[in-house]
């Protein structure tokens, strides 16, 4: 299986989203922002946390107009998988990919701790590797992690069975306590916290491995 991880400048968890998806059994490789292709037969695209352009203008907003992104898009609309991880989830929203903005924290504080998660649906492969229902824990860093959409939107988020991961207990604000949600057809998944800090035991905590080997398994017999 093969994935990529891009990398705009202020990108700063580029590489433990690579670790973590080359502990989990993918050929994964790094790809640059002004890069304006993506390698062929990709399986995956990762959109890393960190602070790309320094979250000027509005986070994510720049990446989303670099020229790798123009391929991530276009490697979405082929079928591809993509994940976006914190900044990555900002970008995917930039980019339309998936509905909604990351607003400012409630607090207007920005936020570094663990925090408890509750997988809404196994029905994806990002969450396969979970049961529905499950309490998990992962890594929040961030200023910006507020979700934000209209009601319609955030009604068809939880009718279609869309949002992968709810706060257990609300540290930014975000509307329905949504963590992540998964795009329409299942292939695109954004979240805030952070499964590549929290994937091998020197972390302190393997909560997000299962969502690494959960991505392997479910490409494996495809």
């Amino acid at each position: 299986m093969r994935a990529a991880v891009l990398v705009f400048p202020g990108s700063n968890c580029d590489r433990d989203m690579a670790v973590a998806l080359r502990a989990a059994g993918f050929d994964t490789q790094m790809i640059w922002h002004k890069d304006t292709v993506l390698p062929e037969g990709l399986d995956l695209v990762g959109v890393p946390g960190g602070f790309s352009y320094g979250d000027y203008l509005r986070c994510g907003a720049i990446a989303a107009n670099s020229p790798i992104c123009h391929a991530l898009v276009s490697h979405v609309e082929r079928g591809g998988y993509a994940l976006g991880v914190c900044n990555g989830f900002q970008v995917l929203t930039e980019t339309g990919l998936l509905p909604g903005a990351l607003m400012r924290n409630a607090s207007l504080k920005y936020i570094c701790k663990t925090a408890g998660l509750r997988v809404e649906t196994a029905d994806s492969a990002f969450t396969a590797g979970y049961e529905a229902g499950q309490e998990i824990a992962l890594p929040i860093a961030h200023h910006d992690g507020n979700y934000f959409a209209d009601d319609q939107t955030v009604a068809e988020l939880a009718g279609e069975d869309r949002v992968a991961f709810r706060y257990t207990a609300n540290p930014n604000g975000a509307r329905d306590d949504i963590a992540g949600i998964l795009s329409a057809n299942r292939r695109v998944l954004g979240m805030m916290p952070h499964p590549e800090r929290a994937a091998e035991p020197a972390h302190g905590n393997t909560d997000g491995a299962a969502l690494f080997a959960g991505l392997i398994g479910a490409f494996a017999p495809a």
